[in-house]
């Protein structure tokens, strides 16, 4: 049935993970999508470079993944690689040390880290105008260290999903970004929807729950209010629904 969900195992960032996800979203939108972006990749003869934005607790490196895992297992589509924009956060020992100015106020980057102003943005350009061209090798985030590991992923594939927070970030420096890549994706939510995700992923990180909570209404709240206000257009707009259901927005 259409309107049922579907539970699929599958890879996240080298983790088995099992998420579910409605069949007619599958059929409606996701493997749509994979077929636009391999007949865009006919006319293309460099990588397809794919941005798919959304704010923190969205699920986005799981979607990004699932439509890898999709990818593969259909032969009507290219296959695409999905890599995630958290590697490109400073080293943890470099945000223990430094601030960040943030609304113009200056805080300890510990304190807000996940923020844009916590991301070596240099250092991404650099390796999304590489991944253009080359094959890479992409850092991953951590979560059991907190940190960013180099080097962990070599990128190959003609065509390249990459997901993050600030992709399509419209601000200085940022926005820039959309530059690179040659089609974009942004899911919108309802803020409340995320608030018990961050929260709980922050208590399985190690705090407790009074600390998971003020680092949400410090720092996770912020930046999900700026990915939604604060967003560059995208070619494709979505929205996930409470139920977990993706709708096509205009």
């Amino acid at each position: 049935m259409l309107d049922e969900m579907k539970s699929y195992n599958f890879s996240v960032n080298s983790l088995e993970v099992n998420a579910s996800y409605y069949e007619e979203d599958i059929q409606n939108i996701f493997m749509p999508l994979l077929e636009k972006l391999t007949d865009m990749k006919k006319n293309k003869t460099k990588r397809l470079l794919v941005y798919l934005a959304a704010s923190p607790g969205v699920g986005k490196s799981t979607l990004s993944s699932f439509l890898e895992y999709l990818s593969k297992e259909s032969e009507e589509v290219q296959e695409i690689q999905a890599i995630g924009l958290d590697g490109f956060h400073y080293h943890q020992e470099y945000i223990k040390k430094n601030k960040a100015v943030v609304n113009g106020v200056k805080v300890p980057m510990v304190e807000v880290k996940g923020c844009p102003e916590t991301f070596d943005l240099d250092k991404l350009k650099s390796k999304i105008i590489t991944l253009k061209t080359e094959n890479v090798k992409w850092p991953i985030y951590d979560r059991s260290l907190h940190d960013v590991v180099e080097d962990q992923i070599l990128v190959t594939k003609d065509i390249v999903l990459i997901e993050g927070n600030w992709l399509l970030l419209n601000e200085d420096g940022w926005r820039d970004l959309k530059d690179y890549c040659d089609y974009s994706i942004f899911i919108k939510v309802d803020q409340h929807m995320v608030k018990d995700r961050l929260i709980n992923r922050k208590i399985q990180g190690g705090l407790s729950k009074e600390d998971a909570t003020k680092f949400y209404e410090k720092s996770d709240s912020k930046n999900v209010k700026r990915v939604l206000s604060n967003s560059l257009d995208a070619d494709l707009e979505l929205k996930l629904l409470n139920n977990g259901k993706y709708i096509i927005r205009g």
